[in-house]
């Protein structure tokens, strides 16, 4: 999964609420494998059109639309809106291993 965040309303409250509050919740989310997010997006050419990004992995899709089913999956994408003011970007993907 993918997550992409456009600029929000307050940035400094923005990555304080999404350090101390919404990451910690993601963490305990069923079937996550690993995570990772960034703060410092740069585009190769001209500005970013993102102020942050969240990558998520977990085994498949199954497990990822099952996590998102159960309660603590569906307070992870409520607690979106504390943080989030200037709109989200969800994109989920099957991975393809292209260095074989």
């Amino acid at each position: 999964m993918l997550v992409l965040y456009p600029e929000p309303v307050d940035p400094d409250h923005f990555r304080d609420y999404y350090v101390t509050k919404h990451i910690p919740l993601v963490k305990e989310m069923p079937g996550l494998l690993a995570c990772r997010y960034s703060f410092d997006v740069a585009a190769a050419k001209g500005e970013a059109p993102y102020f942050a990004v969240f990558e998520a992995d977990f085994a498949d899709a199954a497990t990822l639309a099952a996590g998102r089913a159960t309660p603590h999956g569906q307070r992870v994408a409520a607690d979106v809106a504390n943080y989030a003011t200037g709109g989200v970007v969800v994109i989920d993907y099957p991975i393809q291993d292209a260095t074989d």
